[in-house]
């Protein structure tokens, strides 16, 4: 006997990965571990690809924060890109971040995206904002 899966529940299958990976990565005390953060990415992954937002904004900011290689880094700004461009305002107050600092020293693009972030209303980006040097 064929047993049929309701659409509704498959959708809710697809975003558990992220949902856990999420809490783990938000818990206090589990949050910090790295090998708890290296199950959060490997849960976060396959939804990152698959376009989940949310997935490519935390999976990015790991990437991008606790990673030591280039590779990974540049994965990582990808994949904060996509996400900041889908308007997740995490993504693009990071990507600020990222941007703003000497190693990147991206400062037109550092703007832009703290605007766009404090144009949804964080506080963190407007004063990123008003630290940034004044445009020539």
């Amino acid at each position: 006997m064929k047993y049929r899966v309701p659409a509704s529940s498959l959708v809710a299958q697809q975003t558990l990965p992220t949902r856990v990976a999420v809490w783990l990565l938000d818990s206090p005390r589990l949050g910090q571990a790295p090998s708890v953060k290296r199950f959060a990415g490997k849960l976060l992954k396959q939804p990152a690809r698959e376009g989940v937002v949310v997935a490519q904004s935390r999976l990015g900011q790991m990437l991008c924060r606790d990673c030591g290689n280039q590779r990974d880094r540049r994965i990582g700004l990808d994949m904060l890109r996509q996400a900041a461009r889908a308007g997740d305002r995490r993504a693009q107050l990071e990507l600020g971040r990222l941007c703003s600092q000497p190693r990147i020293n991206e400062m037109e693009q550092a703007r832009h995206w703290l605007e766009q972030a404090a144009a949804q209303g964080s506080h963190e980006a407007k004063r990123l904002l008003a630290r940034l040097p004044l445009q020539p």
